[in-house]
């Protein structure tokens, strides 16, 4: 039976068909049905929707129901549900057989999707496979005439491995699909965090009147995994982090930090605003490039290589707003903890009316930092001076006014792939990348990578931050590292 909940108005979903391809497979089992076992829970889904994971080879339900289980049990213990949710979300779900290259199977697929198709019902076709398969994917949809105004394509990254084949695959599937149909998905767009700097900035003036050089020093956004590359090693060592994590998500943040405002929040005006963030960054030089390699990553790859596992970059936007700021990024694996934050560094204050001639630095001469915190604890931090409370005069310490999600609001917060899932029903377009972002963020990154491929990577610890001072000169130890306790 469905839980009942109260819903925002707002949040409502139109009852809709998910269609999984490679629906048995590890992103499905991992992301998408839990996702959408969450969102079931809360009521978002009604009994209505219909889910159907595509496979190339057939599987018996309940084979599938056991491996997914283990992948929705945090939603078992966070509600007091009995079995028959379990049941109830099961009876959603369809598994066919079909193979993409040759159609074999299309044709029961094409007969029962069109089942609804009077029904005005989103049709949600989920590329969850490999892009070599995105046009053939496309092929066959449109072979079998379930393409429709209300049908929608979801595709993951990557979009390519280069400006080139980026161009080819978007090509391949607007042959099929108009582009507003298109949902390029990148989850951490979906991330609550990420949408919260959104509000920060442009609900607040406190904050969007000091967003600039006028009064920001620096920006830093440091991503970092505490695993290896794993099961992942064949395609990470095609890719590196600079294909992997900085044409997408990193650049992906560097936009929302430093977008102008919008005339109005709608998905092409965001979209609009983030392609001239892309289309302004200065090309870079080797001086602003650093790349480094975990220990025994050539063990764990079973060969030598020069791929990147770590990288930092020295970044900065040509416009009016962000002209001398330097955005410092950089993300790895295996370093010292799991953490994804971006750092925004205030300039000094003019003059220190509290320092004595002479005084040396000391901790009240801290910068102002807004720091904004992904994951894993999603929250916002802003690093202020004030007095400590007690006689003694003036003394000044740094202190910090601490927005902990978890801890503010009590319901949980849904995971990106729950929200970005639903937006795909809405038609909502606002955090998916539209054909060209894509292509402007691998014409940045495409010199990028030719520079940084001409850099021995340096040798790094597991456990560390990376590789030690990065660009030298007045940028030699810039790093703010994430702490442990994002409280802390």
């Amino acid at each position: 039976m469905l839980m009942e909940k109260s819903i925002p108005q707002t949040a409502l979903v139109p009852d809709s068909d998910y269609i999984i391809f490679g629906g048995t497979g590890d992103l499905a089992l991992r992301k998408i049905f839990p996702a959408l076992f969450w969102r079931f829970c809360d009521g978002q889904l009604t009994d209505k929707v219909r889910l159907i994971a595509v496979a190339r080879n057939s599987l018996p339900l309940d084979t599938f129901l056991d491996k997914l289980r283990p992948f929705c049990e945090d939603a078992f213990s966070t509600y007091d549900m009995d079995e028959s949710l379990w049941a109830d979300f099961a009876r959603l779900i369809t598994i066919m057989p079909i193979d993409i290259m040759s159609g074999k199977g299309g044709t029961e697929l094409a007969a029962f999707i069109a089942e609804k198709k009077d029904d005005a019902r989103p049709a949600i076709y989920y590329l969850a496979v490999a892009p070599a398969l995105f046009g053939s994917a496309c092929q066959l949809l449109s072979e079998l005439d379930l393409v429709w105004p209300q049908s929608r394509l979801v595709v993951e990254k990557p979009l390519g491995h280069d400006y080139v084949s980026a161009e080819q695959i978007n090509s391949q599937l607007k042959s099929v699909f108009s582009e507003d149909q298109i949902y390029r998905i990148d989850h951490y767009l979906g991330k609550e965090t990420v949408q919260n700097l959104m509000a920060l900035r442009f609900a607040n003036v406190i904050f969007e009147s000091q967003w600039n050089n006028n009064s920001i020093d620096h920006v830093q956004i440091s991503v970092a995994e505490t695993v290896g590359v794993g099961d992942r090693a064949a395609y990470y060592d095609k890719a590196g982090a600079l294909r992997d994590m900085v044409q997408n998500h990193i650049l992906q943040l560097v936009c929302l930090v430093a977008m102008e405002p919008p005339s109005h929040f709608t998905a092409d005006q965001v979209r609009d605003e983030k392609l001239r963030v892309l289309q302004a960054l200065r090309p870079l030089t080797k001086e602003d490039i650093v790349t480094g390699q975990y220990q025994d990553y050539e063990h764990e790859l079973d060969g030598s290589s020069q791929t990147e596992t770590y990288v930092a970059l020295r970044m900065g936007i040509e416009n009016w707003r962000w002209a001398g700021v330097p955005f410092y990024i950089r993300t790895g694996k295996k370093l010292s903890l799991r953490a994804s934050e971006i750092v925004i560094t205030f300039k000094p204050k003019p003059h220190d009316i509290f320092k004595k001639a002479g005084a040396p630095a000391g901790e009240d001469d801290l910068p102002n930092r807004l720091v904004i915190r992904l994951q894993p604890q999603e929250g916002l931090k802003l690093q202020l001076i004030s007095k400590a409370p007690g006689p003694g005069g003036m003394r000044l310490f740094p202190s910090e006014l601490n927005l902990s999600f978890n801890d503010t609001f009590s319901a949980r917060l849904p995971d990106a792939y729950e929200r970005l899932l639903m937006d795909t029903a809405r038609g909502n377009q606002t955090l998916f990348m539209r054909h060209d972002e894509v292509l402007a963020a691998w014409a940045f990154i495409d010199p990028v990578i030719s520079l940084a491929s001409e850099l021995a990577p340096s040798l790094y610890r597991q456990g560390t931050f990376g590789p030690a001072d990065h660009f030298g000169g007045e940028d030699g130890s810039i790093w703010i590292d994430p702490s442990e306790d994002p409280g802390q």
